[in-house]
C-alpha cells in the first residue's frame, strides 16, 4: 500500500490517538465512551504509524507530496 498521508498529518493522528487512548483509559463517558474512545484511538494510531488512510484512498485524497520525476527515474 502506498503512503497517502503527509508527515504533519501522521503526527497529528498519533497525538490524537494518544489523547483518545488516555480518555479511554480514564473511563471517560462510561462503558460506551471507553469503547468509542478506544476504537478511535486504535484507528488513529494505526493510520498515523502506517501512513495509510483507507478513507483518503476511498475519496482519492493524498496529503503527502508526490515524488519528483527525477527520483522516479532513478528508481527505474
Amino acid at each position: 500500500m502506498t503512503v497517502n498521508e503527509s508527515r504533519s498529518d501522521r503526527i497529528i493522528r498519533v497525538i490524537a490517538g494518544i489523547i483518545l487512548g488516555i480518555l479511554a483509559l480514564e473511563r471517560t463517558g462510561g462503558i460506551v465512551g471507553i469503547w468509542i474512545f478506544g476504537i478511535l484511538a486504535v484507528i488513529a494510531l494505526v493510520t498515523g504509524l502506517t501512513g495509510v488512510c483507507g478513507i483518503y484512498r476511498l475519496f482519492g485524497i493524498r496529503t503527502c507530496p508526490l515524488p519528483s520525476e527525477s527520483k522516479q527515474q532513478k528508481r527505474s
